[in-house]
């Protein structure tokens, strides 16, 4: 009789590994539509900046705003005889450069995707020393031939008309740049210098709409720059940050301050030896809620969650003497995938917060009504439920942390493991007991 016993616990043990080894094979198997639904998220976040950069070719790019700065023709006369003379242009950045700009922002729908766009209200002063200007060659300076260029990388942003006071005069813009030395986009303000004149002050008012931000150059040799919009999720980009900046859920003001010494050009130079643009720096129009990438970041859970759940079932079968199928599993496992991809699609519609509540109830119960129909019983059910409900709770909780999320991660899953190790030293998966009786 006691031979039989043996058997018999040999047999399930052999068959219980079996099961284990099977729906280890099941979750890998798994991964390949996971992949496949992360694959798809990403689709979906590509038509959305393609949508963005259409909107944006209707309305206008990002808009990188350089200048003013005035450009003097000069004709040099090289030291040698046999060379002819030719033409250069000397390029003279701002003594000081102060710009302040209103931004006013709003979101332009096309079908499901949206972007921001933006109109601001430009306001640039401040005035150019000129010194004496030479190659070390001989040269005459061509001052009625002098003009102003202020660098717009998207020209179409422009609204109305630009005018620029320099010098008591009042100087209509005229399209496109005289040249590109400087900038590759932009308009011109023809200027006739006197020689004996030293310095030129200056002032501009315009408005220019772009989309997604707003950046500026630093082309004062002291520049001082402030922003205020109602938007509040801005991102400070490029090489300077704020001195100040104060954002709430009214909008938010940030000041710079740069001097030539923070910058990788001179006050002065002829040709095309350097980019202002390089060293832009400002403020991008940031959506709060980037639902792809969070459906994504989601989805990289997806077999954390398989593996949680089987190990739950497993344990209800171990603690009940109650056998499940592998294509019971395996329809479980098929909710907790589809979870993410209803995730994702409802997100697109309502918004992520509500689309993971309604996505997550709607998988909880589908699963606990299946188990329920399987196992008649209420307790082990409640505790798959339960799990799933922790689990689900945890990923939100990780996706809203962002900067601590891997540590989050790491410390439940820790935890997670630890309560797994204290429950299977109480089933006696071989019982040992038994075998010595």
């Amino acid at each position: 009789m006691m031979k039989i016993e043996i058997n018999d616990n040999k047999k399930w043990q052999l068959s219980f590994t079996i099961k284990m080894v099977l729906l280890a094979t099941i979750g890998l198997m798994l991964l390949i539509p996971l992949e496949m639904i992360k694959s798809l998220i990403g689709e979906r976040q590509k038509n959305s900046e393609k949508v963005k950069e259409e909107i944006a070719l209707q309305w206008a790019g990002q808009q990188n705003i350089c200048g003013p700065v005035l450009n003097i023709p000069a004709i040099v006369y090289p030291a040698e005889k046999e060379s002819e003379p030719y033409k250069t242009v000397f390029h003279l950045m701002p003594e000081n450069l102060v710009i302040s700009g209103d931004i006013q922002t709003e979101k332009r729908h096309r079908s499901i995707y949206e972007a921001v766009v933006y109109t601001a209200e430009i306001n640039l002063s401040g005035e150019f020393d000129i010194p004496v200007l030479n190659t070390g060659e001989r040269n005459d300076l061509l001052c009625n031939d002098s003009y102003i260029t202020l660098g717009i990388s998207d020209n179409r942003g422009i609204r109305g008309g630009i005018s620029i006071n320099a010098d008591s005069a009042v100087i209509e813009a005229m399209p496109g740049l005289k040249d590109t030395e400087v900038f590759s986009s932009g308009i011109t303000f023809p200027v006739k210098l006197q020689k004996e004149v030293k310095k030129i002050a200056f002032s501009s008012r315009f408005r220019i709409s772009g989309s997604e931000g707003l950046s500026f150059s630093p082309s004062g040799k002291t520049t001082r720059v402030n922003l205020s919009s109602p938007w509040s999720s801005p991102g400070f980009n490029g090489n300077f940050l704020p001195v100040s900046r104060n954002i709430n859920e009214a909008g938010f003001t940030a000041e710079w301050l740069v001097t030539d010494l923070n910058r990788n050009f001179p006050q002065v130079w002829t040709g095309r030896s350097f980019n202002p643009a390089n060293d832009s720096f400002g403020v991008d129009f940031i959506m709060v809620v980037d639902h792809y990438q969070k459906s994504l970041r989601s989805a990289r859970y997806g077999i954390l969650f398989i593996a949680l759940t089987f190990l739950a079932i497993i344990f209800a079968e171990l603690t009940l003497r109650e056998r499940l199928h592998l294509f019971h599993y395996l329809l479980v496992a098929l909710a907790l995938v589809l979870f993410f991809s209803l995730l994702n699609a409802l997100s697109e519609h309502i918004g992520f917060n509500p689309a993971y509540l309604v996505s997550a109830s709607a998988t909880v119960l589908l699963i606990s009504f299946f188990l329920r129909r399987l196992i008649r019983n209420n307790r082990p059910v409640l505790l798959i439920s339960g799990l799933l409900v922790f689990l689900y709770s945890f990923n939100f909780i990780l996706l809203t942390l962002e900067d601590y999320a891997y540590l989050a991660g790491n410390i439940g899953l820790f935890v997670l493991l630890a309560i797994t190790m204290s429950l299977s030293v109480k089933l006696r998966l071989f019982n040992k007991d038994k075998d010595i009786g």
